[in-house]
């Protein structure tokens, strides 16, 4: 803590409100970018859905991944540094996608920039949070957190919103392949832009690894930190619990969209692309920022143990939206849009409890930071999973067959949240805090 309070001093002493905002909107958009814009241009581009979820959920394995090569950022000079280059890798990547859909097989063109746009998205994820932890006092980090969460949502607003709006005019005026250069060269240009305003609003925070380290000595610290990990008691029934909580959710988020876009004939709702941006953008963004507000109240009031039961059912409120949208098959907008909202809502509540679990369970101990990170990566991967197999699933059972299929799927989860421990042992608990600064 002393050696991020001299960091922070030395730095530029610029308020945090004139680079916060701008960090974790360059954190957002690379990331709605690949998990909800891409999607969407897919659908328009009529690439098939198997196709389509398989390459999404291998795209989500960065983020699954990252904690692997997150020890050895700190061996670059600063965490600004690291972030500022990958803000720019990742317009890079963004312009790419731009330029991929005018040739000639856009799709492996497009995955391969999108897997570059992924890459530099959890890359600097990692600098990113680094970087706010360094720079600000424990206080400072509080005080800002809610602008830190603001901003990120504020970015899937853009996303989720306004720039599925904007598409679905442009696809309208200019046609589907005009509409989305339009929308991923606007996304790099943004990209480009910040990275050059970060350039000069960001505080140093310079890494200690950097001059007192090596990657030897951080891989195997590493080593250390995953052979403690995978030592904690019950970490595999921990594992199963992490990777099915969201095994109902990964699969609905993942098909839900292609369901809303699919013609009424293929047993979809028939949306254009714009109506899916108003839909979620709106009143579905605002309906996931009050579920994870919502959510977190009420862990801390019942706690947990009590609350985990709840929470997981109501992360299987996006299934049973869908469920009802494949039986009635509403054309009212409004009330699709009230069903995204409930959609959006349980989702938010619902992930809470996951999150706690990872904090208050799974990462107690001598290396939380990187135990958390770990029980993350987990989760992500499992989400990568269950994406990558989806399309296959939904094209076999059809879409009303595999919404019901996904509500089967939180069966297990529901059982074991019964079972599994939901309380730190006592020997983790009582282990010391510190870790190494590069765990």
């Amino acid at each position: 803590m002393q050696t991020a309070t001299l960091e922070a001093t030395a730095a530029p002493r610029r308020s945090p409100m004139k680079w916060v905002p701008s960090l974790y909107l360059a954190q957002g958009l690379p990331f709605f970018a690949v998990n909800v814009i891409a999607q969407q241009m897919l659908i328009s581009m009529n690439v098939p859905n198997e196709q389509m979820t398989r390459w999404l959920g291998v795209l989500s394995l960065a983020w699954g991944f990252k904690w692997i090569w997150s020890p050895f950022l700190e061996l670059a000079p600063s965490k600004k540094s690291v972030v500022v280059m990958f803000q720019l890798v990742g317009a890079a990547g963004l312009g790419l996608v731009a330029i991929s859909l005018n040739l000639p097989s856009f799709f492996l063109l497009a995955i391969v920039a999108l897997a570059l746009v992924s890459l530099a998205s959890a890359t600097h994820d990692i600098a990113c949070d680094g970087l706010y932890i360094a720079s600000l006092s424990h206080k400072a980090q509080a005080q800002y957190a809610g602008w830190q969460g603001a901003f990120f949502n504020v970015a899937r607003f853009v996303s989720a919103g306004g720039l599925l709006v904007a598409a679905g005019l442009l696809e309208k005026s200019i046609g589907v392949k005009g509409a989305w250069t339009v929308i991923f060269a606007t996304l790099a240009v943004a990209m480009i832009v910040l990275g050059l305003y970060n350039l000069w609003s960001l505080p140093q925070a310079r890494n200690t690894a950097a001059a007192d380290g090596s990657a030897r000595a951080i891989g195997s610290t590493l080593w250390t930190v995953v052979r403690d990990f995978l030592a904690k008691p019950g970490i595999w029934v921990s594992i199963v619990f992490i990777i099915l909580f969201r095994a109902s959710e990964g699969q609905v988020q993942t098909v839900g969209p292609i369901f809303l876009r699919a013609a009424r004939e293929a047993g979809g709702l028939g949306l254009s692309t714009d109506q899916v941006g108003w839909a979620y953008g709106t009143a579905g963004t605002v309906a996931f920022i009050a579920g994870s507000v919502v959510g977190g109240y009420f862990a801390a009031w019942l706690g947990l143990k009590r609350a985990m039961l709840w929470l997981t059912l109501a992360m299987n409120l996006p299934t049973v939206a869908f469920i009802f949208l494949s039986v009635v098959m509403p054309s009212n907008f409004a009330l699709i849009a009230a069903a995204l909202s409930l959609e959006m809502f349980g989702y938010g509540f619902g992930f809470v409890g996951v999150i706690l679990y990872l904090m208050q369970v799974v990462s107690v101990g001598k290396y939380q930071t990187a135990h958390y990170a770990i029980g993350s990566g987990v989760m992500g991967l499992g989400m990568s999973l269950f994406r990558t197999i989806s399309g296959d699933i939904q094209v076999a059972l059809g879409y009303q067959h595999f919404f019901i299929w996904g509500l089967l799927c939180a069966v297990p989860v529901l059982i074991l949240s019964r079972f599994v421990p939901l309380e730190a042992p006592a020997a983790s608990e009582a282990a010391p805090a510190a870790e190494p600064a590069h765990a």
